[in-house]
């Protein structure tokens, strides 16, 4: 049996295994090396196929007996398959992955000019795939002839990627440029897929710009690095497949809703029903401040227990595949919107108001729940992707969300 992995310097964010589980009949592990031990584990060891990712995709090239056409017009790889003579061929499968990830955003680039942040191994295989789709890229680094300095002579792009790590996980947040300006825009591709959604893509969002991560392409290449490692084809189809069960897996689900809707019951049914761990931000904020909500409130004030709120919404929400229960004002906060959408589902838990709960709630104790309800509920509809009742059982609820999940 082939023994596969993936190569790189930090890699605790990687999926790959996953993917690489539903794809083949392989062994496959994770192989973090720093630079200086990368010689040694490249000419050694038992491994038979590697993906390659940051920051080996350029530096492995030397030691590649062959490279495929794509490889060496890229100059860059991303798969190493040892023969059986012991000899290492080099390609790189980032630029069909990064090509499916176009084709399935359904944007014809032909013609536009796209700006490829980052010059790295991954830009030199978009800048490929680009070329080919017949598009003309622009590559923007740091200290090249187009660089972040002269932006403005490129506000006439037609689509952007991001091919550097900005926004990844766990650095989440961060962008590697501002979208003002960019008025041609039809698309911005981010290669990132921790988080589902990087500050660049909500940017565009808000924009109303139509923005892709980069699963699909992380699955399309991974399928094609498997036919290299098996030997074997395997039918595009399966990019799909791949690509939305692991979707369903990593996203979080997150519950929002107003107070005493029945969020933690509904939080706790729907972990156990799918093995998924189950994080609440109010007892985020408890546990780190060793004080109740009401304590806080009482001691503290509103404004300061917000602050408190999304600081933990920020931890929680970079998260993936967990289950999230959020503090009924949660939705007060714009930047908290963000926060959660990153990465997740956002359910917004219905209920009718005579029914809700409101025992040790600061505020539901001593509010009017209607004025608060038509304060709040153009929020909650802000954040939602989805509206869910609770006004049943708590067994038909979590029903109801899972058939409703996308």
């Amino acid at each position: 049996m082939p023994s596969c992995g993936l190569l790189g310097e930090k890699l605790g964010h990687s999926y790959s295994p996953r993917i690489h589980a539903l794809l083949g009949s392989y062994e496959y592990e994770l192989y973090e090396k720093r630079p200086e031990e990368l010689e040694a584990f490249l000419t050694g060891g038992s491994w038979t196929g590697l993906n390659v990712t940051i920051p080996y995709k350029k530096a492995v090239i030397p030691f590649c007996d062959e490279l495929s056409a794509v490889a060496r017009t890229a100059g860059s790889v991303n798969t190493l398959v040892r023969r059986p003579d012991g000899t290492l061929f080099g390609d790189s499968t980032d630029g069909f992955g990064f090509a499916c990830m176009v084709r399935g955003s359904g944007v014809d680039l032909k013609g536009e000019k796209v700006l490829i942040l980052g010059s790295g191994g991954a830009c030199a295989a978009v800048r490929y795939a680009l070329t080919s789709m017949g598009a003309r890229p622009v590559v923007i680094s740091r200290t090249g002839p187009d660089n972040y300095g002269n932006l403005f002579l490129h506000r006439d792009a037609g689509a952007i990627v991001n091919t550097t790590p900005v926004g990844m996980y766990p650095d989440n947040g961060r962008s590697p440029l501002g979208l003002d300006g960019f008025d041609r825009l039809k698309a911005v591709f981010d290669i990132i897929y921790n988080p589902e959604r990087t500050a660049l893509m909500m940017d565009a969002e808000e924009r109303g710009v139509p923005s892709f991560g980069g699963l699909t392409m992380l699955v399309a290449q991974a399928k094609r690095s498997s036919e290299l490692f098996s030997g074997h084809a395997l039918p595009n189809e399966v990019i799909e497949r791949v690509t939305a069960r692991l979707a369903g897996e990593t996203r979080n689900l997150v519950l929002i809703g107003m107070p005493g809707c029945g969020k933690t019951t509904i939080a706790a049914l729907l972990g156990k029903k799918t093995g998924r761990d189950v994080l609440d931000s109010d007892c985020e904020i408890v546990q780190n401040r060793s004080l109740s909500i009401p304590e806080i409130f009482a001691a503290e004030g509103e404004s300061v227990f917000r602050e408190y709120e999304t600081q933990a919404l920020e931890r929680l929400g970079r998260l993936s595949g967990k289950i999230i229960s959020t503090g009924g004002g949660s939705v007060l906060r714009e930047e908290n919107y963000r926060l959660l959408h990153q990465n997740s589902v956002i359910v917004w838990l219905t209920r009718d108001l005579s029914r809700l709960a409101r025992g040790g709630r600061p505020l539901s104790e001593n509010s009017d729940l209607a004025a608060m309800y038509r304060a709040r509920e153009p929020r909650y509809r802000r954040f939602a992707d989805l509206a869910v009742s609770n006004d049943g059982t708590p067994e038909q609820t979590v029903e109801r969300i899972l058939e409703a999940l996308p």
